[in-house]
């Protein structure tokens, strides 16, 4: 049986539903598509961008605690979610989010 996702240093339980949601069901899954592609994939399924999230993933997949991060590399990796916040797109499967797309008064309107 593969590895849950939870099974990444830094991830707990919760992991598991979020990334299930992102289309994620295995650690196997997340370290093949490295630590920007599964992030920005869980934006794009309505995860909401959390910088210590995502640096927790990077500090994970490389076998660090979460906090190991300091100074000059914790700083790149700001900018690193920065860019993924920035090109995220996403998208919302709620009835109601539909039913306000139906009426024009959603989150996200043209």
């Amino acid at each position: 049986m593969p590895d849950p996702v939870s099974s990444i240093r830094n991830l707990g339980p919760a992991s598991d539903e979020a990334f299930a949601r992102a289309g994620l069901h295995t650690a196997e899954e997340v370290r093949a598509l490295g630590a920007d592609a599964t992030y920005l994939q869980l934006l794009n399924t309505g995860s909401k961008p959390h910088f210590i999230a995502y640096y927790a993933l990077v500090m994970g997949l490389q076998g660090r605690p979460w906090n190991d991060a300091k100074g000059a590399e914790k700083d790149a990796l700001r900018v690193r979610f920065d860019t993924l916040k920035a090109q995220a797109s996403p998208t919302t499967d709620s009835a109601i989010e539909r039913l306000l797309d139906e009426i024009g008064t959603g989150l996200r309107r043209t």
